[in-house]
């Protein structure tokens, strides 16, 4: 009896192991309701009976075997899991009325924000005013036929998957090559998990947009000519709505050429690539309560925090970030008043922000580390530390003396400030800055200082090291006030003065 007992435990664990790791029951075949998969015959019919009928059902998975699946618009619906198998790629058909995709709906609103956030339906796969709702599986999406910008005709589908309203969303371990002028777009999304997923795309990669309890875990995502990890808060809703309680986690941002992240041979013919970690530039609703650890940059630019239509950005930890080849600023934050918005509104803050354990190694020369507000409403309350970057250098002693734009209302990108007149940190209309245990280097000779303060109110460094040219100063200030520095540049305890 006791051998018998031993016997079935074994068996129970056996049948508890396997289902663990077993592929979802194929409850919903395609090819059952007439997909093709060789990537010449139009399969999106077929893929969205299979859709139809599991939703009808209840629910279940959507299952798509080995083979190419030429589509138009793909419908998701609730409580249905796309499953998209190894070596199954859904690829989008040229954009026209005759391959079924959808036109562009109408708009809550078309004003304050970019085309591509006013439509949602114009996509190679969308879902609205949906719950519990996967896609899954080890294939592919190629948005071959897509658009990379707004074109103005009824059939312009830009996007590879878009989802607007919806909550309980789970994406996960797809790749998507080629995605369109978003290759995900989230809008208005909450409970939404991205993991474990390879975007290799022409735009950006992921926009999470006014979204709630996001979790973005170990991605990869190269994205040369847009951003990769996009946060945005626009008025695509109809209303300003915060995206909040965000945590990325294990990605990689890289600005290779498209496709060659994919097939692993790491091209760099942009010669300014764009990748990267962004909040912004859309910024209504705003930022709050996100958290971002554990990733690589890798030649492309570098984390940007950004606000400048009348929102919050506020409570952000980010630590444990790599960057290698950067082309713009390694660290950007800014508060502007470019107020694409409601009138009426008022300028937003900046506030509340830890940016710690940072390596970043060749750098461009151009911005070096910039946190900029506006005059009359600084950035506040910022703690840098335990960073260590390593800047190309070459800076001129004529650009130490540029005086550089405000650029209230323009687009906040570094690029648009110029080459500026510090090499390691330019910090302009801000109070409460904290800086510990931070090392500038530089791999050719500058002939700017370290660090300029700009009407600033209350700066700490301790153990700040900073490499400097000759009998350059390694700090300039300009109407600022209670710099404080501990052992740090070389300089005598205590504080600066103007």
């Amino acid at each position: 009896m006791k051998n018998l007992n031993i016997q079935l435990l074994l068996i129970i664990l056996f049948i508890t192991l396997t289902s663990a790791n077993a592929k979802p029951a194929i409850n919903y075949n395609v090819k059952d309701y007439g997909a093709v998969g060789d990537g010449v015959n139009l399969d999106s019919k077929a893929i969205n009976k299979a859709i139809d009928a599991a939703a009808n059902a209840g629910g279940g998975t959507v299952y798509l075997p080995a083979g190419n699946y030429l589509s138009g618009s793909i419908h998701l619906k609730s409580n249905i899991s796309l499953f998209i198998d190894e070596g199954a790629t859904i690829i989008a058909a040229p954009v026209t009325a005759e391959n079924g995709y959808d036109e562009e709906e109408e708009s809550v609103n078309t004003t304050y924000q970019d085309s591509g956030h006013s439509h949602w339906h114009n996509s190679l796969i969308w879902g609205e005013n949906l719950h519990d709702v996967s896609i899954l599986g080890q294939g592919r999406i190629w948005g071959k036929g897509l658009y990379k910008d707004y074109v103005k005709n009824k059939q312009s589908a830009n996007k590879a998957i878009a989802l607007y309203l919806c909550r309980n969303v789970n994406i996960r371990d797809i790749s998507i090559l080629h995605g369109g002028w978003f290759a995900i777009l989230a809008t208005g999304v909450d409970n939404l998990t991205i993991d474990n997923v390879i975007l290799d795309t022409n735009r950006d990669g992921m926009d999470i947009d006014c979204c709630r309890n996001v979790h973005v875990s170990n991605c990869s995502v190269n994205s040369p000519y847009d951003d990769g990890i996009c946060l945005k808060s626009t008025f695509g809703l109809g209303f300003a709505r915060a995206t909040e309680n965000v945590q990325i986690t294990n990605c990689g941002v890289s600005g290779f050429d498209e496709g060659s992240f994919l097939d692993g041979t790491y091209k760099r013919t942009v010669t300014n690539p764009t990748g990267r970690i962004k909040f912004g530039t859309e910024s209504n609703g705003g930022f709050k309560n996100i958290t971002i650890s554990n990733c690589t940059f890798n030649y492309c630019r570098g984390l940007a925090l950004e606000t400048v239509d009348g929102a919050l950005l506020e409570d952000v930890a980010i630590t444990n970030i790599t960057m290698r080849d950067i082309v713009n600023a390694p660290i950007f934050l800014r508060l502007a008043s470019r107020m694409r918005g409601p009138a009426g509104v008022p300028v937003g803050e900046l506030r509340r922000i830890i940016i710690s354990n940072i390596v970043a190694y060749n750098v461009e020369p151009g911005q070096g580390v910039l946190i900029s507000g506006i005059p009359g409403h600084n950035i506040k309350d910022v703690d840098l530390k335990d960073i260590k970057i390593w800047f190309k250098g070459t800076g001129m002693a004529e650009q130490a003396k540029r005086e550089v734009p405000e650029m209230e209302k323009g687009y906040p990108e570094p690029g648009s400030f110029g080459v500026l007149p510090a090499y390691g940190f330019f910090v302009r209309h801000a109070e409460d800055i904290k800086l510990d245990n931070i090392e500038l280097h530089f791999l050719n000779d500058d002939q700017r200082p370290a660090f300029i303060f700009d009407d600033v109110k209350g700066a700490e460094l301790r153990f700040v090291k900073a490499q400097t040219s000759g009998n350059i100063e390694p700090v300039s200030i300009k109407r600022t006030s209670d710099i404080n520095l501990f052992q740090s540049l070389n300089m005598r305890d205590g504080k600066l003065k103007n």
